[in-house]
């Protein structure tokens, strides 16, 4: 069957199983394959699905061009290394729920409208919950998905101007690749050798599809035939698919006040997503 033919919601909820799920199988290596490793065995294979399909002209681009793909490449790079080091060391569902608040800070921030203000202060009460919770949080994890947070709110705005400047998914490309060279030098001298072993290769692979060029295809071709908001609320489920994802695959359990923070959170997302006439952006790479 043609993707064309199913249901742009189906797409979008594919996406977003395929993102988590494939967080947690990395998770599941970081034994193998460290943190640091993983995100660039990740950005290598997008780089290289990316720049056979979208095959970008490098010529004709201005100084200016340039400069907002690369520095749309190294906030890529950060925030999924940010991400990635902060689920090694907290649970996934809570990372991906403290990472929310980045595309969440972006719909609210600049917004006149006084209701707006509500889903700030519902989200703030999720964080608010986390630190009450009576299971133990890594800080140093947390600190790493705020990093993570800011990180895909400077994805949002730079992924909109790389569009306005590099055709198609040309500049996803691009970024894709400045990423990966960028992340290259830590991530040997973290793994090593163990990077030349056929069966982390693999690995890597199938985490870049899972994580990276599946979701993000098939987002392109969503986007294209539903509106950007009931795109954003569809979105608004990641934290949830998140710690469900690391239920199934790692045996992750959060406690009831961390699944009641991780609601606070979505419904702030919903909210936010529903009262929103702004274009819906893609998940993370």
């Amino acid at each position: 069957m043609r993707l064309q033919r199913i249901p742009a919601v189906w797409l979008v909820l594919t996406g977003i199983f395929t993102v988590q799920f494939g967080a947690s199988i990395a998770k599941e290596l970081f034994d193998t394959v460290p943190p640091t490793a993983m995100v660039w065995l990740r950005l290598v294979t997008s780089a290289i699905v990316f720049l056979a399909v979208g095959r970008p002209r490098l010529r004709g681009h201005s100084g200016t061009d340039w400069v907002i793909a690369l520095a749309f490449g190294v906030c890529l790079m950060g925030m999924n290394w940010a991400f990635y080091q902060s689920f090694a060391r907290i649970p996934l569902g809570l990372a991906v729920t403290i990472e929310f608040l980045g595309p969440l800070a972006v719909a609210t921030i600049g917004s006149r409208r006084p209701r707006d203000l509500l889903w700030v202060a519902l989200a703030g009460l999720g964080v608010a919950l986390l630190g009450f919770s009576r299971t133990r949080l890594d800080l140093l994890g947390v600190l790493f998905g705020l990093v993570a947070a800011l990180g895909w709110a400077c994805y949002i705005l730079l992924s909109a101007r790389t569009g306005q400047r590099w055709p198609g998914i040309s500049g996803l490309a691009v970024a894709s690749l400045v990423g990966a060279v960028g992340l290259a030098p830590p991530a040997v001298l973290e793994a090593g050798s163990v990077l030349l072993q056929p069966r982390v290769l693999l690995l890597g692979l199938a985490v870049g599809l899972l994580s990276s060029v599946v979701p993000y295809s098939l987002e392109l071709i969503a986007l294209r035939r539903m509106p950007p908001r009931v795109f954003g609320i569809l979105m608004s489920l990641e934290p949830a698919v998140g710690a469900l994802a690391a239920l199934v695959l790692l045996a992750e359990l959060l406690s009831p006040l961390q699944w009641l923070a991780l609601a606070c959170v979505v419904l702030a997302s919903v909210g936010s997503a529903r009262a929103s006439r702004e274009p819906g952006t893609p998940a993370p790479l």
